[in-house]
């Protein structure tokens, strides 16, 4: 009960306080204010951000949902103008806001089996995936499939199909494979680069030989 009593003594003082305080101060003037807002057609990702980023030189406030792709601004009438005359200058492709950087990666593709593991030998950075990969799985032969350089740019979306090298010793029907990527930000973590994706898809299309050949194999 003791407790309590503290407790509420304080909640009670606190108010106190602050009505003192709240009665010693003027309302600010809002007059002509308002408040608008603007969807951004154009930007996305890091772009949008950029975008919200450079309209703070206009001192109002103003908050942005990129995943919304909308701006609300509130200021005086004739300020809340200008930020969306800024705004539809912007949010066109090629504008500074909307130049994203570009992206140089490679990616690695390994085929995984139960069988015996080979002898082949992998490259030295994907020694340790492989290394976790037979440690998770029942996945015993390891071996690399191909090595796909990308050239991506932020915001923008990448496709590409291609076909994949048959493994050795099987009947030449190449895996095609379907490539879809949107890196949304790109970002400095310490001194290395950090990619965030929107969407990265690969969709495999591997042909199942059936049947029996003239001599005999499967």
């Amino acid at each position: 009960m003791r407790l309590n009593t503290i407790l509420i003594v304080a909640a009670m003082a606190s108010t106190t306080v602050w009505s003192q305080s709240s009665a010693t101060q003027e309302p600010p003037n809002r007059e002509g204010y308002e408040a608008q807002v603007i969807h951004v057609k154009t930007l996305t990702g890091d772009s949008f951000n950029r975008l919200r980023d450079m309209l703070t030189v206009f001192n109002i406030r103003i908050t942005g949902d990129a995943n919304l792709r909308t701006i609300v601004v509130y200021g005086p009438k004739d300020v809340v103008t200008q930020v969306e005359k800024v705004v539809a200058e912007l949010d066109t492709p090629g504008s500074e806001a909307a130049i994203g950087r570009n992206i140089e990666m490679t990616l690695t593709l390994l085929r995984c089996s139960q069988k015996p593991a080979s002898d082949t030998k992998l490259p030295a950075d994907m020694e340790p995936v492989a290394k976790q990969l037979r440690a998770a799985t029942q996945y015993k032969d390891i071996q690399l499939w191909d090595t796909i350089p990308l050239r991506l740019q932020e915001g923008k979306d990448a496709t590409e199909t291609m076909q994949l090298p048959s493994p050795t010793g099987t009947v030449n029907q190449p895996t095609t494979l379907s490539l879809w990527f949107n890196p949304e930000a790109v970002t400095l973590k310490g001194n290395k680069w950090s990619v965030r994706f929107r969407r990265a898809s690969m969709d495999f299309s591997i042909p199942i030989v059936t049947g029996t050949f003239k001599d005999g194999s499967a």
